[in-house]
């Protein structure tokens, strides 16, 4: 049997369609015809029961209904599609697993004579048969956009779909945004990422970078995605992935006619892709929906026939029946999706696209006011933890101002004891001071009277200074005299000694020879000679005398002046002990006050002059 499906162009879409259905009946009815015949043996043979159990899984979810054995399969997936909420039917299937690959429950024939497993409860996917070519216009519910990107999203992460480093992380930064909302570092701690798996293996293995690096990076985009509602992040997510080469498309393994060269065969909603079979993402050849004029298929093999009558038909053979059939299924529904988005919409779907414009303005408004009411509520706790905050620290300040009160009246207690105590100290030290003033008042006596006695001996000394001075002048005089004296007495010696010569030469020269006898009456001149000599030697004697004289009187003044030189000296050592005895009170009382001396000169620099007066006093 040979079918043929017709995409002749330009006849109109509703005789393709006809042509494209009427083609591929038989071939359903031949089947249905044998199936069913297979089943009434079966009903004679055993009994069958009235409902039979069947589990179907979604993207995010698991269910199990009881059905009827008479329902067929589009009683069930629209038992499915009801419980899910889902309007936009057209891109969903109920998927089950055949022996070593897999097959879509047909809505027009009865679920329990096609060959699904003979498990209870059966099991069945939910998931999309058929992807758009522009998610943003043609997914309108908000449950078919969610169904989309978990199926689109665990394709990624299986390597089912290739995805690039970068855009896997850009992608994982909106399934967080979509799973845990804005970004809040307060909340979302480093290692919040841990459990999640959102990246493929692949890229993992391919850089040498830590789980923590990963994360880092993903919360570096995540953190950029503030503000984006959760269907918004989704719809984002699948606007990228829709760009990705390998998005929408079914792999089935083929050979080419005659040199059984093996091929890859692509179905998606453009059309029709030849890949090699180590290369997934480039095709060799494409055959877009809208260039193909029809598609052969008998048996095992395919053929498509260009609209260009000038290209080549190209032709593949597919080793499996039930594959055959899976490319056949898929072939009719994307080009049935393809002939619909090039139509104007139905009324169903633009009530829906008019229901979920509605549906996403009042969502936006209601994000506005949860986003204000978000706002509103953040700065409500920021103004409860400042209240909070506050409190505590007004609770804080009065503890530590009662605790200061308490210090301060212990400290109030304690002042006033040492105020007690500081005021015994300062009558006793009032009373010293008392004493004190008397002392300094005595002392002060005590030092005029000294500086009175300073002055009298000051005076005294002066006295004596001008005394001994006068004193030196007369030693210096009377040294002088004396010595005037001395020489004259030599002088006199000299002239006594000259006459007493020359009176010898001349008594020699008158009696040379005989010295006359004495007479007792005498000779007159020679008497007078020797009166002369004993006038001069009574003149002398005087004049020793007289000498003699001076200096004894010259040695008692020296002698009185020693006196009171000695006197002075022991006055002045009193005073000098005096003095240290005061200043030594002063000192152990430790109130010496300085008091202006009058203008002397220092005891020792006087004691030094003195001393000095005296040393040539004694040597005079």
């Amino acid at each position: 049997m040979i079918q043929v499906l017709d995409f002749g162009y330009p006849r109109p879409a509703g005789a393709v369609i006809e042509n494209f259905i009427s083609g591929i009946r038989p071939v359903f009815g031949k089947l249905l015809v044998n199936f069913e015949g297979k089943m009434s043996i079966l009903g004679l043979k055993k009994k069958q029961p009235k409902t039979f159990k069947v589990k179907v899984i979604t993207m995010d979810a698991e269910m199990e209904f009881s059905c009827e054995v008479k329902w067929k399969g589009k009683d069930l997936f629209d038992l499915v599609c009801r419980t899910v909420g889902l309007r936009e039917t057209w891109f969903f299937g109920l998927r089950y697993t055949v022996k070593d690959t897999y097959a879509w429950l047909k809505t027009e024939k009865r679920v329990l004579d096609q060959e699904v497993p003979k498990d209870s409860p059966i099991t069945f996917h939910f998931l999309a048969k058929f992807f758009p070519e522009k998610v943003e216009e043609e997914l309108v519910q908000e449950i078919t956009q969610h169904l989309f990107f978990l199926q689109v999203k665990k394709q990624i992460l299986d390597e089912e779909i290739f995805c690039s480093p970068e855009a896997s992380v850009l992608l994982a930064s909106y399934a967080v945004q979509a799973k845990y909302g804005d970004y809040d570092p307060n909340f979302h701690k480093p290692g919040f990422l841990a459990q999640d798996e959102l990246l493929p293996k692949r890229v993992l293995m391919q850089y040498q970078m830590t789980a923590d690096m990963w994360e880092e990076k993903i919360t570096a985009w995540y953190a950029e995605h503030r503000g984006i509602a959760r269907d918004e992040a989704e719809m984002d997510y699948l606007k990228i992935a829709q760009d990705l080469e390998m998005y929408g498309v079914s792999y089935f393994s083929i050979t080419q006619n005659k040199r059984d060269t093996e091929l890859l065969l692509g179905v998606d909603a453009q059309g029709l892709h030849i890949y090699n079979p180590n290369s997934k993402l480039n095709p060799n050849k494409s055959f877009p929906w809208s260039g193909i004029r029809n598609i052969s298929y008998s048996e095992k093999e395919f053929t498509i026939k260009p609209l260009d009558k000038k290209k080549d038909v190209f032709k593949f053979y597919s080793s499996q029946l039930r594959v055959n059939k899976l490319i056949l299924q898929l072939c009719i529904g994307n080009h049935d999706l393809f002939m619909r988005r090039r139509k104007v919409d139905s009324i169903e779907v633009q009530q829906m696209k008019a229901q979920a414009k509605e549906e996403k303005a009042r969502k936006k408004v209601e994000r506005q006011i949860l986003a204000r009411e978000k706002q509103m509520r953040e700065e409500a706790e920021r103004a409860k933890d400042e209240m909070e905050r506050r409190l505590f620290q007004l609770q804080d300040e009065a503890r530590q101002a009662n605790e200061a009160l308490i210090r301060s009246e212990e400290t109030a207690d304690l002042l006033a004891e040492k105020a007690q105590i500081a005021e015994e100290e300062a009558k006793l030290l009032a009373h010293k001071a008392a004493e004190a003033e008397q002392e300094r008042q005595r002392l002060e006596v005590t030092a005029m009277k000294t500086k009175e006695e300073k002055r009298l001996m000051e005076q005294k000394m002066r006295e004596a200074e001008q005394l001994a001075v006068k004193l030196v002048e007369q030693s210096e005089r009377r040294s002088k005299e004396a010595d005037h004296l001395k020489q004259d007495l030599s002088e006199a010696k000299d002239a006594e000694r000259r006459a007493k010569q020359k009176l010898l030469e001349i008594t020699k020269t008158t009696y040379p020879l005989i010295a006359p006898p004495p007479s007792d009456g005498g000779d007159p001149s020679l008497e007078m000679a020797s009166a002369r000599m004993d006038f001069k030697d009574t003149d002398m004697k005087r004049l020793s005398m007289e000498i003699e004289r001076e200096r004894l009187e010259y040695m008692e003044k020296s002698k009185h002046l020693q006196d009171q030189l000695k006197e002075l000296k022991s006055e002045i050592e009193s005073l000098k002990l005096e003095e240290q005895q005061q200043a030594g009170v002063f000192a152990h009382r430790g109130e010496a006050r300085a008091y202006p001396d009058p203008p002397y000169i220092p005891h020792s620099n006087r004691n030094s002059a003195y001393m000095a007066q005296m040393a040539y006093f004694e040597e005079v």
